[in-house]
């Protein structure tokens, strides 16, 4: 359902909008962590263009038997190639994740968006913005470098 679902297609909408200011993209690393995109690559190649910033998880169950597809499954069959995790219990690098937004001055908001069928929600919540507070380190405001100019 998504038009944008890694670098290629990414393009291709910018393309396809003759590259307009107010298109850009909700960041959402679950969806690319499945798909087998590095997160990190896609907000370097499109600094310009992260509007907003979903914390979600996700983890990868590839075992030869399932689809990374889903297979028609629901969200918390076993069976399932993927599913969605609490933030910071599935595959994301979220610190990574953040050095490369603060890189690119990124100011917008960590969204969590909570989506794990093997946990209870309020655990899940108190959880995940613990988890997201821990996680939301600040840009340094030194270049330890400059030091040997000095």
């Amino acid at each position: 359902s998504e038009i944008a679902y890694d670098i290629y297609t990414a393009e291709a909408a910018l393309d396809a909008v003759g590259h307009h200011e107010a298109f850009g993209f909700n960041f959402d690393p679950s969806h690319l962590i499945w798909q087998g995109v590095d997160p990190a690559r896609f907000i370097d190649r499109f600094p310009d263009r992260i509007f907003h910033c979903h914390m979600k998880d996700t983890r990868i169950l590839q075992d030869g038997e399932r689809s990374i597809l889903g297979s028609h499954l629901q969200f918390g069959d076993p069976r399932r190639g993927w599913d969605f995790r609490s933030p910071g219990r599935g595959e994301v690098n979220f610190e990574e994740i953040v050095r490369e937004l603060n890189h690119i001055g990124y100011t917008g908001p960590l969204s969590i968006e909570w989506e794990d069928c093997g946990m209870q929600r309020d655990q899940g919540a108190t959880e995940a913005c613990a988890f997201t507070k821990n996680v939301d380190i600040s840009p340094s405001d030194v270049q330890f470098d400059d030091a040997f100019d000095n």
